[in-house]
C-alpha cells in the first residue's frame, strides 16, 4: 500500500506517520508539506511543497497512491471565521480535489472532530465549517471516504504538541491519563490508535464513513 500523508509534523501526523512506517503492508509513504518531518526511514519519501492550495507543479508526484490521511488542521481559538474557513475547508478541498482526479481509486481519511455539525447551521462556527469540510469530501469521487472525530488525544512515543500551551496541558496531565483512558475508553484516544484506525480503514474499509471516537476504537479492537 502507498499512502499519502498530509500534516505529518503535528502531534496527530507524527503518531499517524509512525503507525504507517511499522505497518508491513505498507510500501512508501510520501508526506507533503512546507516543512521536511527529518525522519529518516527507507520506506519515506518527503515532498516539501510551500503552497498547499495549489498542486499543478506537483501533479506528477501526486499519483500512484492507494490511500491518504489527511491530519492537518487548525485550532478555531481566535480565529474569524473567514480564515478559519480558508484553513480548513479551502485548504482540505485544494488537496483533496486534485486528489480525487489522479487517484479516483484512492481511500480519503480526514481527521476531523468531536461534535462537527453534518447540518453546518449550528451554532458553533468550527462545527459547521467541519461539518461543510466532512459532506464536501463524501461528494468527491473517492473509491472511499472517511470522516474521522476523535475527541481528546494522547500523544505516544515521545511525541508532542507543536503549540506550547497543548504542550504545557498534555504534561500536566499526564500521570493521570492512563487511568482516564480506562475509565473512559470511548472518549480518549492515543496518536497511536489514530494511526492504526487509519490504517484498518484504508485496507479493509469502515462500516460507516464518520467516525466517532467510539468507532475509531472499536475499529482498531476488532483487527487486533
Amino acid at each position: 500500500m502507498k499512502i499519502l500523508l498530509f500534516g505529518a509534523t503535528g502531534m496527530i501526523g507524527q503518531g499517524v506517520l509512525r503507525e504507517c512506517l511499522r505497518d508491513a503492508d505498507v510500501q512508501l509513504v510520501q508526506t507533503v508539506g512546507r516543512t521536511a518531518t527529518g525522519v529518516q526511514n527507507p520506506k519515506l519519501t518527503e515532498l516539501v511543497h510551500a503552497d498547499l492550495f495549489h498542486y499543478a507543479p506537483i501533479e506528477s508526484q501526486l499519483s500512484g497512491f492507494d490511500a491518504c490521511f489527511f491530519c492537518l488542521g487548525v485550532a478555531s481559538t481566535g480565529m474569524k471565521e473567514a480564515d478559519y474557513y480558508r484553513l480548513t475547508y479551502e485548504l482540505t478541498l485544494a488537496a483533496a480535489e486534485t486528489l480525487a482526479r489522479l487517484n479516483p481509486q484512492m481511500t480519503f481519511i480526514y481527521v476531523s472532530g468531536s461534535g462537527t455539525d453534518s447540518s453546518e447551521r449550528g451554532r458553533m462556527m468550527w462545527a459547521r465549517v467541519k461539518g461543510k469540510t466532512e459532506n464536501a469530501l463524501r461528494r468527491l469521487p473517492f473509491k472511499a471516504a472517511y470522516m474521522l472525530r476523535p475527541g481528546f488525544i494522547q500523544p505516544l512515543h515521545g511525541i508532542q504538541s507543536r503549540t506550547p500551551l497543548y504542550r504545557f496541558f498534555y504534561q500536566l496531565t499526564g500521570p493521570v491519563l492512563p487511568l482516564l483512558r480506562r475509565l473512559l475508553p470511548n472518549q480518549i484516544l492515543t496518536t497511536e490508535q489514530l494511526g492504526q484506525a487509519m490504517l484498518v480503514a484504508a485496507k479493509r474499509g469502515a462500516p460507516k464513513p464518520v467516525l466517532e471516537a467510539r468507532d475509531i476504537r472499536a475499529l482498531v479492537k476488532e483487527s487486533q
